[in-house]
């Protein structure tokens, strides 16, 4: 059961050392850049085939096996924890400090890695979708098998979806709630490392519902595409700790959507 504010408020002053935000930074920063040091080394390996044997997506026509879908779901996987992982910390390190204060008083608490354990299974379901997802549009010639982006109506309509979402309502709550660590864990706080582990994946659910939009814009500007697997790793970090997301929603939302305006007008210049 939830034992929200009777203890949270107060025991959230207490910060945790320098010392002990190290651990939990570097533990974040560990997990991070093992998934950055995977989505590099799968970068240059699509670049240098000539020396390196590397998975591809199948071609348009060609089956897939259990194996191509394996692979795409890994390179996703890795993604999300290279990309999610970091905009993560204010909250782990709002739990850790709860949990810290919970150990000096002699009341029972839960390892960290479980409530983050928690975050990283909802995006590792992320995941799975993103990887239905592509399917159908290597199958059909949308995407080639560098994963880029063969349709300007593709793009153009991705980007429209992201910069749409950046305003509604539901982007909004989701993010607020990522925003605000204490608020979070007074009103979602459960004991135990079930709890714990429920806490991580309820916080990773309305980090999709935050992110989500954004993440598919790697569809229309090109899957493996690390400048804007990078760029986008930036916002979402900048989303979650600017003291005024507003305007950046604002003009990042217009900014997507006019681009995809651009190319769904390209489509149809081409088309008609």
């Amino acid at each position: 059961m939830r034992d929200s504010s009777t203890y949270a408020s107060a025991q959230a002053q207490q910060r945790l050392s320098a010392r002990e935000y190290l651990i939990v930074g570097s533990d974040l920063g560990g997990i991070a850049l093992a998934g950055w040091a995977y989505m590099f080394y799968m970068a240059w390996a699509m670049a240098h085939m000539d020396q390196v044997e590397m998975w591809m997506p199948p071609v348009a026509s060609a089956p897939w096996a259990a194996w191509d879908y394996f692979m795409l779901f890994l390179m996703w996987a890795t993604m999300m924890v290279a990309m999610m992982t970091p905009s993560t910390l204010p909250m782990v390190t709002m739990f850790a400090t709860l949990n810290r204060n919970r150990r000096h008083r002699q009341q029972s608490y839960t390892p960290t890695f479980i409530f983050v354990a928690g975050y990283l299974i909802v995006w590792t379901g992320f995941s799975v979708l993103a990887t239905i997802a592509q399917w159908p549009l290597h199958a059909s010639g949308l995407l080639n098998p560098m994963m880029d982006s063969r349709s300007y109506l593709l793009s153009g309509l991705v980007l429209i979806v992201a910069g749409v979402y950046q305003w509604t309502p539901a982007k909004d709550a989701c993010l607020t709630t990522c925003r605000s660590p204490l608020g979070f864990l007074m009103t979602e706080w459960r004991e135990g490392s079930a709890g714990a582990l429920v806490m991580g994946i309820r916080h990773g659910i309305y980090c999709v519902g935050c992110c989500w939009a954004l993440m598919l814009v790697l569809f229309g500007v090109g899957v493996m595409n690390m400048l804007w697997v990078l760029l986008i790793t930036a916002f979402v970090l900048v989303e979650k700790i600017t003291p005024a997301p507003g305007p950046i929603r604002i003009i990042s939302g217009l900014g997507l959507a006019g681009w995809g305006a651009y190319w769904v007008s390209l489509y149809v210049q081409l088309n008609y």
